[in-house]
C-alpha cells in the first residue's frame, strides 16, 4: 500500500488544533502581558517615591522668625494627603543624594537655605531689584526614564503651586502696606519663585539614558534561555536522540541509552562551562566594542556569567521536565512575564497590582536591579545588588532540585525517552505499538 502524500497532514484536525492552540496561547499571553503592563501607567500610579528637602534656615521679618520652606513642605504634604500617586519623603539633602544614588527615589524637590530671606527681599522698597528665590527639581534617569519624568512633572507642579501661593501672600502684604507697585513688580510678585531642573544623579553619555542596565540584563536572560535550548539540542544530537541537518545532508549518531538525570547533568555541566564564554563575549561586545559606560568590570563579568548560568540551568530544568512545551514555558517565564514586571521602563509603582506581585519573584526585575547597582550606583549592596545575588542563588538551587527531582522520578518509573530492549519485554500488550512512534520522535 503506497504511503500517503506528505501534504495530507494538512487535512489532520489534530495538527491544526494543536498548532492553533500553541500560537493562540502565545499571542494572547504576550498581548495581555506586554500591553497590559504598560497601557495606563498614570492610572496605575501608586506611591512613586520622591524626596522632599527643606534646607531653608528661615529669616527674621516683621519682628518674628519665619521659615517659608516649612510652608512649602506642609503645603505639598497637605496636597499629597488626597493623592496617593506620589510618596513624598521629607529628608535632608544628604539623605536625598544618597537615595538618588541608590535609585530609591525618582527625583527630589529642594528648598534652598536662603529661600525665606530671598522671598522677604521681594517686599523691599525696590522689589524689582531683588533676586528671585529658587526651588530646584532634581531628576534621576538612573532609576528609570519614565519614573524620573513623572517625578519631575510632579515636582514642577508642586513648585509652581507653592510659587502661586507665595505670590498671593506677597501681593496681599503689598496691598496692606498700600505700596505702589509697577506692573513689572506686580507680575514678579504674582509668581515669584524660579523653578530650576537639574540632574540629581548624572549618568554617562553611553548609558542609554538610564536603560543600559535593562538592555544588558535582558541580553543575559536571552543568552541563558536560548543557550539552554541550543544545549538541549546539541546534547540530544550527541546522544543519538535527534538528527542534525547541514543543508541537504543529515547526520544521526548512534543512540546512547542513558537516564534523564544523566542527560540533564550533561546539559548542566555544559551550560555552566559555556556561561563563562557567553558572559565574557557579552561584556566584550558591550563595553569593549560599543563603549558602554561601565565600571567594576571584574564584578560585571562575574555577574554576567552567574546570571547566564542561573537562567540557563533554570531553562534546562524546565525543558527536562516538560519536554518540548518547556520552550514555551521558558519564554513565558523569562520574557513574557519578566519584561513588563521588570520595572525597567515603566516603574513598578505605575504597574497594575498583578505585575507588582510578579516583580517580587520574576528574574528580570532582580537581575536589572543588580545591574543598575553595578553600572550606576558604584556596586552598592543595598542598591539592589544583594537582592539580585540572593534571588539568583535561590533560583539556581530551586531549579536544580526541581529538574533533578522530577527527572529522577521519571527514571524510577521507567519513563525513558526511548524504550530499551529490556523494557519492551516487560511492556503490557498493546504498549509496544507506541514505541516506534516515540523512537522516531
Amino acid at each position: 500500500m503506497p504511503s500517503p502524500e506528505p501534504s495530507s497532514v494538512l487535512r489532520s484536525p489534530k495538527l491544526w488544533i494543536g498548532s492553533g492552540l500553541i500560537v493562540a496561547v502565545v499571542s494572547i499571553l504576550f498581548a495581555l502581558l506586554y500591553v497590559g503592563g504598560n497601557v495606563n501607567p498614570k492610572g496605575n500610579l501608586r506611591d512613586l517615591p520622591i524626596a522632599l528637602v527643606n534646607s531653608d534656615r528661615g529669616a527674621d521679618t516683621g519682628g518674628k522668625h519665619l521659615n517659608l520652606g516649612d510652608q512649602v513642605v506642609s503645603g505639598i504634604e497637605k496636597s499629597a494627603a488626597s493623592n496617593d500617586s506620589f510618596s513624598w519623603q521629607v529628608v535632608s539633602r544628604e539623605e536625598a543624594d544618597k537615595r538618588l544614588g541608590q535609585g530609591k527615589v525618582y527625583g527630589a524637590l529642594v528648598v534652598p537655605e536662603n529661600f525665606t530671606a530671598t522671598v522677604a527681599a521681594l517686599s523691599s522698597p525696590k522689589p524689582a531689584d531683588a533676586k528671585r528665590p529658587t526651588l530646584t527639581v532634581l531628576t534621576n534617569q538612573s532609576a528609570g526614564s519614565i519614573g524620573s519624568s513623572m517625578a519631575s512633572q510632579a515636582n514642577q507642579k508642586a513648585a509652581h503651586a507653592a510659587s502661586a501661593q507665595l505670590g498671593k501672600e506677597l501681593l496681599n502684604r503689598a496691598a496692606a502696606q498700600k505700596a505702589q507697585l509697577a506692573p513689572a513688580s506686580r507680575l514678579m510678585l504674582a509668581d515669584p519663585v524660579n523653578v530650576e531642573v537639574a540632574d540629581g544623579h548624572p549618568l554617562g553619555s553611553h548609558s542609554a539614558m538610564g536603560l543600559s542596565a535593562f538592555y544588558y540584563a535582558l541580553v543575559l536572560v536571552v543568552c541563558g534561555m536560548l543557550g539552554a535550548n541550543a544545549i538541549v539540542s546539541q546534547v540530544d544530537t550527541a546522544l543519538g536522540y535527534l538528527h542534525t541537518d547541514f543543508g541537504p545532508f543529515r547526520q544521526r549518531m548512534p543512540v546512547r541509552h542513558t537516564s534523564r538525570v544523566r542527560t540533564l547533568a550533561v546539559g548542566t555541566v555544559l551550560m555552566l562551562g559555556l556561561s563563562v564564554v557567553m558572559g565574557s563575549l557579552v561584556e566584550l561586545a558591550t563595553v569593549g566594542i560599543l563603549d558602554m559606560d561601565a565600571s567594576h568590570l571584574g564584578l560585571l563579568w562575574l555577574y554576567s556569567v552567574g546570571t547566564i548560568a542561573a537562567v540557563g540551568v533554570s531553562a534546562l530544568a524546565l525543558l527536562a521536565v516538560f519536554g518540548t512545551p518547556g520552550m514555551l514555558v521558558s519564554t513565558i517565564v523569562f520574557v513574557a512575564m519578566a519584561v513588563p514586571s521588570s520595572g525597567a521602563t515603566v516603574p513598578l509603582e505605575a504597574l497594575p497590582g498583578f505585575f507588582r506581585t510578579l516583580s517580587e519573584f520574576e528574574p528580570l526585575r532582580q537581575i536589572t536591579g543588580g545591574m543598575r547597582s553595578i553600572l550606576y550606583y558604584d556596586a552598592q549592596a543595598d542598591a539592589g545588588l544583594s537582592r539580585a545575588w540572593i534571588s539568583m542563588g535561590i533560583a539556581l538551587v530551586a531549579s536544580v532540585l526541581f529538574g533533578f527531582g522530577v527527572t529522577r522520578l521519571y527514571d524510577r518509573k521507567g519513563l525513558h525517552r526511548i524504550p530499551r530492549p529490556d523494557d519492551a519485554a516487560a511492556e503490557p500488550a498493546g504498549a509496544a505499538d507506541v514505541a516506534p512512534a516515540t523512537a522516531s520522535a
